[in-house]
């Protein structure tokens, strides 16, 4: 197995094929470290209707495949492991993993991040049959249902800005007794006719007949009463969590939520390490994006690469 690439790719999602196809097609040796299976969040969603191409829909199974055999069969090789350490020396980055070192002159870190979950009963159990975490890619399943909306930020109140085009029975659901989002987003929410805002209030679980969402247990912060709501589906939006563990001790910089600063060409503080997706500071976080992402950034490390001097060249072989 080679173990000296041009391109390293870290985490197999839409960002990180995307890349691996690009770099690969463009005459790159191409390596992409996975830890579980090629696709990332793409294998969690049971059905995709806004992906470009796919008129009639397509599982997010299925939209993986696609993209493993595309980078695959322009040359990429996909490696099962984990990677375990990130350095580098000179201009040559050392990615350690549980199957060996690997050396790289460029590393495209695509590994994404999680959605922070309520962590309450029922939450797991109805993942994709009325817990979502996505309202631009699930909303449409529920038009004219009764959504809850759990968060108090930027993101829930813009979410539930969206559903409300698609439904007009939206509930804001949140903890505190004001909304965290900036006041022009509340402005907006609280106009809104379509939304109603639930305040001092937490879900404590998410009740269903097994097969989708049929309700919420309720508690009122201020009274610790609880009650049951009837509802069709539950948005959660209360933060993600990125992947970033493996490289806090590299030259890299992160915003205040700890995601990757790269600039427009995917291109972080240090030379030669590129973020893509999820796991980057971006404005919208979409499957269709991830992929643009992973694109630019394969473009632009085979630009770097063709700044390196020879002798960097001389190091592989």
């Amino acid at each position: 197995m080679a173990k000296e690439f041009d391109v390293l790719i870290i985490g197999g999602g839409a960002a990180g094929l995307s890349a691996a196809g690009y770099a690969a097609r463009a005459g790159l040796s191409v390596g992409i470290l996975e830890g579980m299976a090629p696709g990332g969040q793409l294998l969690t969603i049971d059905y995709i209707e806004n992906y470009p191409g796919f008129a009639e829909g397509v599982s997010g199974f299925e939209l993986a495949e696609k993209f493993e055999k595309s980078a695959v069969d322009f040359g990429a090789k996909v490696i099962f492991t984990t990677v375990t350490g990130i350095s580098k020396k000179s201009d040559i980055f050392n990615v350690d993993t549980e199957e060996g070192s690997f050396s790289s002159k460029t590393i495209i870190y695509a590994t994404g991040a999680k959605h922070r979950e309520l962590n309450c009963k029922g939450e797991k159990d109805y993942q994709g049959k009325g817990v979502s975490y996505c309202a631009t890619c699930d909303g449409s399943f529920f038009k004219n249902k009764k959504i809850f909306v759990s968060g108090g930020g930027d993101s829930a109140c813009q979410e539930a800005l969206f559903l409300a085009k698609l439904s007009n029975d939206i509930t804001i659901i949140h903890r505190r007794d004001r909304f965290r989002a900036q006041q022009s987003i509340v402005g907006l929410v609280e106009k809104n006719p379509n939304i109603k805002t639930l305040m001092e209030a937490q879900i404590k679980s998410i009740n269903g007949d097994g097969k989708k969402v049929t309700g919420i247990t309720v508690e009122d912060i201020p009274t610790k009463k609880v009650s049951e709501i009837s509802c069709d589906a539950v948005f959660i939006f209360i933060g993600s969590l990125p992947n970033t563990n493996l490289i806090k001790d590299l030259d890299i910089e992160f915003d205040e939520q700890g995601y990757i600063l790269t600039d427009e060409n995917m291109q972080t503080k240090l030379p030669g390490f590129y973020a893509t997706g999820d796991v980057r500071n971006t404005p919208f976080r979409q499957i269709v994006t991830a992929a643009s992402d992973g694109a630019i950034a394969a473009h632009y490390a085979q630009q770097y690469i063709d700044s390196l001097t020879d002798n960097v060249y001389g190091e592989f072989k």
